[in-house]
């Protein structure tokens, strides 16, 4: 995996032979997998469709000290208004002095389009660099200049010699992919190629004292860098980082509100540990090929039997399974003893779940292990990562291989479709889509939030309060499906939601 002296990465629908378009139980997908051939599918009509930009936007409008220049028309990351306040919030929750978001637009218009945009793109950079003095300046290249052929690469490398700041290129353009997940590979890939490693390839050697070197290794044997999505909240992240302490590791948290010079030193770990295979495998696996650096990509931990794995193979590693099985035991007590009352209330209640792969089959297992029963999940796409995680759910919870399963980033009128069919107590999504299961007087629980606790312990308990706390009283949904109606044709309802997904070998 020698990508990054590329100056872009490949695509996801090329580097895992991701798939976007798919329907039916979770043992089919799970067989046809297997089988090589879930690529090959496609819509002979699609409604909707996510922007690679825009979940890049999701990690680097979280970076410290940093400007981010999104070099496009002026609509491009126009979402960045609405991220502004919680960007800033949650970065002066690590570090009190943060500066919050911080970007620039170039602006393309009509007359670049003709005689291109470096010249404004220049004009930005120096400009984020004499204003803002800032660490990093991050450049999106979005569609408009990836298709007028703008040399954003050629041009960040003459003026990396005039500003102080370190220029990252992250190439998102939205229209090279359907994978919209792509983009973590995007912003990985300007990462490595700009921030890691900086001080190990250009510093000259250094005479250190041999006691002092020895103190630096012990502490590199001992160190973990746990990488973090945005979604996750300050407390989720605190509380992991208080179960790995507990075996004595050191922790760095990495990417999503770190400082970019905490990148030029990453290297320098034990291991990396994945939050979400999604998120995280294109980073893990360069930093095993190029620093040696081995990871542990599994799951994310999000319910108990995962919060479990997840913690057990941190510790298999160091050696130290004995001293994690007496935590476990000891916190999963504890945490079955709190929700006695809330499993009490939740035994026999149906859900659909709906959102990125690896969250709704580990959140599928937390609800099961409330007494929920799961009637269908809907993920934005799906690869290996989450094949291999279906496969353990569908072992421990044999009654999940019978449920529908669908893939395909938006495609409300799918789930409309669906959600109609199964009538589900409760619709678990990702932010953004669940105002579609409201108005079909579908009580909604966020599939997760900065706001709140999801993972480790903690989150099994939080969100066991939170989703009683919801079903106790579901008026909103009931109320508003009295006034609204969704803009689909009673007859959609009664037809196959899967209608317009195929496998087209030709491809």
């Amino acid at each position: 995996m020698d990508y990054i002296k590329e100056k872009t990465p490949p695509i996801r629908e090329e580097r895992l032979g991701a798939c976007m378009a798919f329907g039916g139980s979770c043992c089919d997908i799970s067989n046809q997998s297997k089988k090589g051939c879930l690529f090959n599918n496609n819509r002979t009509f699609s409604q909707s469709q996510g922007c690679q930009l825009t979940l890049s936007l999701a990690i680097l409008n979280t970076i410290r000290d940093s400007v981010i220049i999104v070099h496009s028309p002026i609509g491009c990351g126009a979402n960045l208004v609405a991220q502004a306040g919680v960007s800033k919030g949650y970065q002066k929750l690590r570090d009190p002095n943060a500066f919050g978001l911080r970007w620039i637009n170039t602006n393309l218009d009509e007359v670049d389009v003709i005689n291109g945009g470096e010249e404004k793109l220049r004009s930005a950079i120096l400009y984020a660099d004499r204003e803002y003095r800032p660490s990093a300046i991050i450049v999106m290249n979005s569609c408009v200049p990836a298709l007028i052929g703008d040399d954003i690469d050629t041009l960040i490398e003459e003026l990396q010699q005039q500003v102080a700041a370190r220029i990252v290129p992250v190439h998102c353009e939205g229209f090279k992919t359907r994978i919209q997940a792509t983009a973590y590979d995007a912003v990985y890939h300007g990462i490595l190629r700009t921030l890691v490693g900086i001080e190990e390839e250009e510093a000259d050697p250094v005479i250190i004292d041999e006691l002092e070197e020895l103190k630096k290794r012990y502490r590199i044997s001992r160190t973990v860098n746990v990488l973090n999505v945005s979604s996750m909240s300050r407390s989720d992240e605190q509380g992991l980082v208080k179960l790995l302490q507990s075996l004595d590791l050191n922790v760095r948290i990495l990417p999503c509100y770190a400082h970019p010079d905490d990148f030029e030193d990453s290297f320098e770990a034990a291991l990396n540990v994945s939050i979400c295979a999604t998120h995280d495998d294109y980073f893990v696996e360069h930093m095993k090929s190029k620093y040696g650096v081995p990871f542990i990509l599994r799951t994310i931990p999000i319910g108990i039997a995962n919060t479990n794995k997840w913690l057990l193979d941190i510790a298999r590693f160091f050696g130290m399974e004995e001293q994690a099985q007496k935590l476990i035991d000891s916190e999963v007590r504890e945490l079955n003893q709190a929700l006695a009352p809330y499993r009490q209330f939740l035994q026999g209640k149906t859900a659909f779940l709906g959102g990125g792969e690896i969250r709704i089959i580990t959140t599928a297992e937390l609800l099961h292990s409330l007494g929920m029963e799961v009637l269908g999940l809907r993920g934005f796409h799906f690869d290996r990562y989450g094949e291999g995680l279906l496969e353990e759910l569908m072992a421990e919870i044999p009654e999940s291989e019978k449920a529908i399963i669908n893939i395909g980033t938006g495609q409300p009128f799918e789930q409309a479709n669906l959600l109609s069919r199964y009538k589900p107590d409760v619709f678990v999504g990702h932010p953004g889509g669940n105002g579609w299961a409201n108005k079909q007087g579908i009580p909604v629980f966020p599939l997760f939030g900065q706001a709140y606790d999801y993972m480790g312990y903690v989150g099994v308990y939080e969100v066991a309060r939170r989703l009683t706390r919801t079903l106790k009283n579901t008026s909103y949904s009931q109320n508003l499906v009295k006034h609204v109606r969704l803009p689909y044709r009673q007859d959609w309802y009664a037809e196959d939601p899967f209608a317009y997904i195929k496998q087209d070998l030709a491809l």
